[in-house]
């Protein structure tokens, strides 16, 4: 069920209006019947996954918590036998619940690349495909739920003794599919502890989800349509259409994710429940590290505190440290996708953060010699544009469908770069006329405007809440009604799939 689409608009209300209905001590239950019900709907047979992962933290939570004959039900010492046997604990929940996304994920990528390396060796191995099918949102419930074994065997979090409470905390419908990955120790405590029904958080939560109509339906899946015709076709649409495409593809994914995100936690947010933020106006970064830090939020920051961190961070001196960023930007990659590609894109990434930190310091010497001051706006305005232009040329490996066609999509990019292409109106023969493409630009304009604001620390929700009752009104009309007009909605008004649920 999308979020964007029909059923989840008859769903999401009849969920809302019945879970604050019934008595607090049962929503939890009506939530967790909801959730499975809602990620049924894409395929039945795999909410035995979701459950499967569930069982599996389920009984290593309560298998940490308990406490031995000779110590605590935290366990200082880790090398001692409960030490030891909370490790083995934590270890089998990793390997059975990774084994799992391995086999669904990874498995015909391994064989493919053991069956290149054994050919190029001259030798041949023929391994069989497994014809099984991406279940969606694996890889988001599958770091959540390793994510409370890990917070429970740190001595964190205690254990959630209520099977069903947990299986909600890893079901949980808003963010169950595309995240924001959530930690244990926030969710967990907020389904436990019910919130009474307020107008102030239906209205901030519809606000939210506004927002996020608004960049799905209006921004990334009208840009999608220049985006698609112009990769699709990357033999007929060269040079410049291929730079104008690889930038709007970088506003669409943003769009897309930042528009799922903002679905989330509105829905979420109308139950009563705070999620994580995901975004924080990642493209005014002004460095690559910094971009990371705001662009999706719950995943970078669960690979530094459960990869980064225990790989020594940045404790073991500055080899060590580069290392560690180039591992987990790498397995952040594969995280993506089973995909050279996307190992590329993560490696790409974590080189431009290693080689930003290296030429910091000469950078800066030449600031001092040329008396420019690193704050001055100029200045900022400027890493700015390169800190986009950096991370956009990493999305044409994320966005390709190899590594050979993003190779291809680069020669071919760097070949016809007339600048009469900005003058012969060919721009708007990609599947958006130019009133539509213009329309698109203005939409852009507008989220860049948010994005500022954000910045600056003003929150444009609040705003709008403090108008009077009729402003708010006309408002939400005039939102709903643009979306309406100008959103995508397909040939036969079919719902549009989100960009991350294939990962």
């Amino acid at each position: 069920m999308l979020f964007n689409s029909f059923d989840f608009l008859v769903f999401f209300p009849i969920v809302v209006i019945l879970y604050y209905a019934i008595p607090k001590r049962f929503r939890y239950l009506w939530l967790l019947a909801a959730s499975y019900y809602f990620y049924m709907c894409w395929n039945a047979e795999y909410a035995l996954l979701l459950l499967a992962s569930t069982v599996i933290t389920y009984v290593s939570g309560l298998l940490l918590a308990r406490p031995s004959a000779s110590s605590g039900p935290f366990q200082e010492d880790r090398r001692s036998p409960t030490g030891l046997r909370k490790k083995w604990i934590v270890a089998v929940s990793l390997l059975l619940n990774l084994s799992i996304l391995f086999f669904f994920k990874y498995a015909n990528f391994a064989a493919e690349a053991l069956t290149a390396v054994f050919t190029k060796a001259g030798l041949q191995l023929n391994i069989p495909r497994f014809d099984v099918l991406l279940p969606v949102g694996i890889s988001f419930y599958t770091f959540q739920a390793l994510s409370y074994t890990m917070d429970v065997y740190r001595g964190e979090i205690r254990a959630e003794k209520d099977f069903f409470r947990y299986a909600l905390f890893v079901s949980f419908f808003p963010q169950l599919v595309a995240g924001p990955i959530e930690r244990s120790k926030n969710l967990l405590n907020q389904l436990a502890h019910p919130k009474k029904f307020s107008f102030t958080n239906t209205r901030d939560g519809l606000y939210r989800m506004l927002w996020g109509y608004f960049l799905k339906l209006c921004l990334a899946d009208r840009i999608a349509i220049f985006v698609d015709t112009v990769y699709v076709n990357h033999a007929e649409y060269t040079g410049w259409y291929i730079a104008v495409a690889t930038v709007l593809f970088g506003v669409q994914i943003y769009c897309d994710f930042a528009g799922y995100s903002a679905i989330a936690l509105g829905a979420a947010k109308i139950l009563g429940v705070d999620l994580m933020e995901n975004f924080d106006a990642p493209y005014l970064s002004t460095t690559v590290a910094a971009f990371w830090r705001r662009w999706h939020i719950s995943l970078t920051s669960w690979f530094r505190d459960y990869l980064y961190i225990p790989l020594g961070g940045s404790r073991r001196g500055k080899l060590r440290k580069y290392l560690n960023i180039m591992i987990v930007f790498l397995v952040s990659g594969l995280w993506h996708g089973a995909s050279f590609s996307y190992v590329i894109w993560g490696g790409l990434n974590g080189f431009y953060q290693i080689a930003g930190e290296i030429t910091r310091p000469l950078r800066q010497r030449i600031l001092k010699t040329l008396k420019i001051k690193e704050i001055s706006k100029p200045h900022r305005f400027i890493q700015g544009i390169i800190t986009f232009l950096l991370i956009d040329f990493s999305w044409i490996f994320f966005r390709a469908s190899s590594f050979r066609d993003a190779l291809t999509l680069l020669r071919e990019m760097c070949s016809n770069l007339s600048l009469r292409f900005f003058a012969n109106g060919s721009l708007f023969n990609c599947g958006l006329d130019q009133p539509t493409f213009l329309r698109t630009i203005a939409c852009i304009l507008l989220l860049l405007f948010a994005d500022i604001c954000r910045r600056k620390g003003l929150n444009l929700r609040k705003e709008l809440a403090n108008q009077k009752a009729p402003v708010r009104c006309v408002f939400l009309v005039a939102a709903v009604c643009f979306i309406l007009i100008f959103g995508v909605w397909g040939a036969r008004y079919d719902a549009s799939a989100f960009i991350y649920f294939q990962f």
